[in-house]
């Protein structure tokens, strides 16, 4: 049992890993937030509906949670 959680904490860990790597790599100013033109870039099929959609705090650009949450 405690095998299966250990394997389970460290594949959270790198799919973590990952979303951050995969947010820097879509930021591309390296401000900490992700712009319609930086998302667009980077997903062209991505809409403005879409995009605002993720984007829960209304600020006009992605932080690290809106992103992950956008990109699940």
């Amino acid at each position: 049992m405690k095998k299966i959680f250990a394997v389970l904490a460290v594949s959270l860990l790198a799919v973590t890993s990952a979303q951050a790597a995969e947010f820097a790599e879509v930021d591309a100013d390296a401000d900490g937030a992700i712009t319609m033109e930086e998302a667009v870039a980077a997903m062209p099929d991505l809409t403005e509906d879409a995009f605002a959609a993720a984007d829960t705090d209304e600020d006009g650009s992605l932080n690290a949670d809106e992103f992950a949450a956008m990109s699940n």
